[in-house]
């Protein structure tokens, strides 16, 4: 059987990234340069030939998907959208501007409550909760067309890509917080038919 293919992409910029505000589930649209990354985005994946793709719930994610599709050439393949692949929910951080939360918190609690595998914000997920979520998702609706030999894309956030990341690259709870996914920018890996991961690299 052949070797499959997945592509990971975290969402351009959106509005709330520019504005340094924590988005969480917050429905919030790409800025002017999410939007030319993931023109980008679409541009580096022009030589790959996409069987089916996933994404969230969210418009910022979807956006990005749509654009890489429009610019490959690949708008007629079957999106599957589900609230498992959302960005991690921030509670009561949703909204705040992440520089003031950090001076009402302290920079070394809202540094714990960003990056920390387990907990949680106010009222929120931590990255744990978020990749218990997304783990059965990916291992039930995404993993077995990808052991099949399949291409696929995945168009979703910086703590669910996180969290899928981790699983694949084998990252430990303690290196975890060190793993930032960047905007817009394709990571491929290639999947044996048993779920080994032989490649893996951002384009």
């Amino acid at each position: 059987m052949a070797n499959g293919t997945l592509i990971l992409v975290r969402h351009g910029q959106s509005q709330w990234n520019l504005e340094n505000r924590f988005t969480g589930w917050v429905d919030v649209p790409l800025s002017e340069l999410g939007i030319k990354e993931a023109q980008e985005a679409g541009e580096k994946l022009k030589g790959y030939k996409f069987d089916r793709a996933f994404t969230s719930a969210l418009i910022r994610a979807q956006e990005t998907l749509r654009i890489i599709l429009e610019i490959t050439g690949q708008t007629n393949i079957p999106i599957e959208r589900d609230q498992a692949l959302n960005e991690r929910h921030y509670g009561d951080l949703q909204g705040l501007n992440k520089a003031e939360t950090a001076k009402q918190y302290g920079d070394a609690q809202v540094h714990i409550w960003r990056r920390s595998y387990d907990i949680q914000p106010p009222n929120g997920e931590s990255l744990k909760n978020t990749g218990e979520r997304v783990m059965p998702y990916y291992r039930a609706r995404i993993e077995p067309y990808v052991l099949a030999g399949e291409t696929i894309i995945i168009a979703a956030h910086g703590n669910s890509l996180r969290s899928l990341v981790m699983v694949l690259d084998n990252i430990s709870e303690a290196e975890i917080p060190e793993l930032n996914i960047p905007t817009g920018v394709p990571r491929r890996y290639v999947i044996s038919p048993t779920g080994e991961v032989l490649e893996r690299e951002y384009l």
